[in-house]
């Protein structure tokens, strides 16, 4: 079997070039891949299309590519927490193709799977199926770019929206733990798409925590078999950030805090 651990994040991503389509991992800033896109920051690389649930936030994440306006065209789902994305949008410098959050998994799901498109519920009927959805606006705020039309067709006295699969020239992945063979384990939330984008990547690199050697995973424990990985590099002990903490209130004079009248 072949050993696919690189030696650093930098040698893992020196290939990809401008312009190249990229499946990242990750849920909000659970199980994103920061050391291969801290890479691809400090490698220059720009006109990048990515494919992920989210952008990051303005600092971190895909958020830092997108600050230097290294991201020209991004399908995702949920973009509610990056003021720099919402700027790059509405002023015309983004392309954006929101895309319903199952769609998008099912979208890598199925590429990696080798099928080419699929029927879903999703969206019909409004503009992800009818077309119209702005997905790139001019400077004058008018819409450069709109989204077509898909087709819809009824099975069982039921539409569904045709929506075609996702195969990015490069996946993106944070792992748990992995073996020099490629074999991945996600942890917890991290579950969310970042087997999807392993799928989905013509080529995918994976960062791991923790590297084991082959046979010390237990084959029924593992999420993304080797198959779909071309290169490992390990990444221990990462920085993790907390997207939305969440605190007790102060306490205002004269009354309890918040955590004080919950244990009441």
């Amino acid at each position: 079997m072949i050993n696919k651990v690189v030696a650093s994040a930098e040698e893992a991503i020196a290939d990809i070039p401008d312009g190249a389509s990229l499946a990242v991992g990750g849920f909000g800033l659970c199980g994103i891949p920061v050391a291969l896109i801290d890479a691809l920051h400090r490698h220059g690389t720009k006109d990048l299309e990515t494919v992920s649930n989210n952008c990051g936030v303005d600092d971190w994440g895909l958020g830092v590519l997108l600050r230097d306006g290294r991201i020209r065209r991004t399908v995702s789902s949920y973009v509610g927490e990056n003021k720099e994305f919402a700027r790059q949008y509405l002023s015309g410098e983004l392309e954006v193709v929101l895309t319903p959050q199952g769609t998008l998994a099912e979208k890598l799901r199925a590429g990696g799977a080798g099928i080419p498109a699929f029927y879903t519920k999703a969206g019909v009927g409004t503009q992800v199926s009818d077309g119209g959805l702005p997905q790139k606006y001019d400077a004058d705020g008018g819409i450069a770019i709109a989204s077509a039309a898909k087709e819809v067709r009824t099975f069982n006295e039921v539409d569904y929206v045709l929506e075609e699969s996702l195969t990015p020239d490069f996946g993106l992945v944070h792992a748990w733990k992995g073996d020099r063979h490629g074999n991945l384990v996600f942890h917890a939330t991290a579950m969310n798409f970042n087997p999807l984008c392993a799928m989905a990547g013509k080529i995918t690199i994976a960062e791991v925590e923790e590297l084991v050697e082959p046979g010390e995973l237990d084959p029924e424990h593992v999420h993304t078999p080797g198959i779909f990985v071309q290169r490992v590099v390990v990444v221990p002990g990462g920085e993790k950030r907390i997207e939305k903490r969440t605190v007790a209130l102060a306490r205002a004079a004269g009354t309890e805090s918040a955590t004080e009248q919950a244990g009441a």
